[in-house]
């Protein structure tokens, strides 16, 4: 396997000049994530990736995994002459991610590389308690980072510091026991990781974008040293900052500096909530709860208790299906549904400027027992864990909703032409109990191949878009899934059905 691993990315390698992609234009970022696939099974990845580029992903998720990547896993201490700055230190082992970004790289796509733990045992702040991911030492962190923007800086220009901080699997402890009270300790913890991080990733690639926070959507309450935090209070906390937003100088947060990054990462996995369902625990914060994180965003930043843009990224996201997951999944036809209406509604919030899928493949479903966690690992895939297709993956390529107001007799008509074509598509509309197609309108698209219109609705009518991909030999025209407003939904949100 390793001959083959080395084999293959030369070849790759050597088609990484001629194929690197230019710079994405302003729109709707379309990515896709699943390190397990690229970083574990390399014989997969020259058609995952070609497969990815033809479905107009234009962004690759992959884990600079310090845990693997850096000598000394279970030591105490740091292996003896290793420099971990030095990103060409032959203790290092980057042969797996080599490998992974020049696959994604060669086929046309970018890379974005998140720089996370836990790290190996000695990293710890405490390594005779053998848990590496109690409290990594902000310095160590830092000569990770700058060795991984060191080495990819001709490669990767964007960078996400730490995966998921407020849940115990990537870090711990996210709580201590002050007498009888649970106060947070992850937010200040990764406020060092990033405050130490980020000048070390800018300074070794100037051009690139450090984006932090990274949250999972979901907590729950303190009961343990390891319980996950809830996102909301997470960054509270990360701020030093109370539930009014009033600073504290108190504890953890006495000598406060406040952590700066380029763009706010996150993962509102929706679990099975609709993409314009509320959560209703205000301090957790799902898809639909995504204004809840745009105004803690603000009022930390209005504050001066975090430096960062205002516009976020959704840099990992998905539904898991049923099945194979009869736990947790949602049908298949309703994965296919919520991921064209949160494409839509990440586009309609405008300060979200890219959605990544999370995964491609089924991760292998286990029956563990009983409860909603009885099935392992994740089964957010467009694909199957033996690659059979589900349905989303149908719509994938052109994703398309109406938007009809409670009470409207119009609709905001949305698509996005992945990959992008040769910038127009043609509105269709077939009316109740007719088999012919009637042109409604012609859209131009934006360069990410996004359009929208707003059209007079006809009643009980059935609506599809026409596009050409680009191509030569100029490639026959596709069609959209079917909207049919016929049939009866309870959301403002009709998305067309897979196919």
């Amino acid at each position: 396997m390793r001959k083959y691993v080395v084999g293959l990315f030369v070849a790759l390698a050597a088609l990484l000049g001629a194929s690197a992609p230019s710079a994405h234009a302003a729109g709707l970022e379309f990515g896709m994530e699943d390190e397990g696939l690229l970083l574990s099974n390399p014989q997969l990845t020259p058609v995952a990736v070609s497969d990815w580029k033809n479905l107009g992903v234009d962004v690759v998720r992959l884990q600079a995994r310090w845990w693997v990547i850096a000598p000394g896993g279970s030591s105490q201490k740091m292996p003896s002459g290793f420099h971990p700055t030095n990103s060409n230190d032959p203790k290092y082992n980057w042969e797996s991610l080599d490998f992974a970004v020049g696959a994604v790289r060669a086929a046309g796509m970018k890379v974005m590389l998140s720089i996370t733990g836990p790290g190996p045992l000695w990293t710890s702040s405490s390594p005779k308690k053998k848990n590496p991911r109690w409290q990594p030492k902000a310095s160590a962190y830092r000569d990770f980072a700058k060795a991984v923007a060191t080495r990819y800086k001709t490669t990767v220009d964007r960078y996400l510091l730490w995966n998921e901080p407020n849940q115990k699997g990537w870090l711990q402890p996210q709580w201590e026991k002050k007498g009888r009270t649970w106060v947070p300790v992850s937010p200040h913890v990764y406020r060092s990781l990033v405050r130490a991080a980020y000048p070390a990733v800018r300074a070794a690639d100037r051009g690139s974008e450090v984006v932090i926070g990274e949250l999972a959507p979901v907590g729950n309450r303190p009961i343990s040293a390891e319980t996950p935090m809830k996102p909301l209070l997470f960054l509270r906390s990360f701020g030093c900052v109370d539930s009014r937003y009033h600073s504290m100088r108190s504890g953890r947060c006495k000598h406060f500096k406040a952590a700066k990054g380029d763009t706010l990462g996150y993962h509102p996995h929706p679990k099975k909530l609709a993409p314009d369902k509320a959560n209703k625990d205000g301090d957790d914060a799902q898809f639909a709860d995504l204004k809840r994180v745009f105004s803690a965003l603000d009022k930390l930043r209005k504050r001066h208790r975090l430096s960062v843009s205002s516009s976020i990224r959704l840099t990992e996201f998905g539904y898991e299906t049923n099945p194979p997951d009869r736990a947790s999944g949602v049908s298949t036809a309703l994965q296919g549904r919520y991921l064209q209406q949160a494409s839509y509604l990440a586009w309609k919030y405008k300060r979200v400027r890219s959605l990544s899928f999370y995964q491609w493949d089924d991760e292998p479903a286990q029956n563990l027992g009983g409860g909603t966690k009885r099935y392992s690992g994740w089964q957010t895939g467009l694909r199957f864990n033996n690659g059979k297709p589900k349905p989303a993956l149908s719509v994938a390529p052109a994703p398309f909703v109406i938007d009809q107001a409670p009470g409207s007799s119009s609709g905001l008509f949305w698509g996005q032409v992945r990959p992008a074509a040769d910038r127009r598509v043609t509105i269709q509309r077939r009316k109740k109990g007719s088999s012919k197609w009637t042109n409604v309108a012609t859209v131009s698209t934006v360069s990410s191949g996004v359009w929208s219109r707003k059209l007079k609705l006809a009643k009980r009518a059935s609506y599809r878009y026409q596009w050409t991909p680009a191509g030569n030999p100029k490639p026959a025209p596709r069609t959209s899934g079917i909207v049919d407003l016929s049939v009866k939904e309870k959301t403002r949100y009709h998305a067309s059905k897979p196919f």
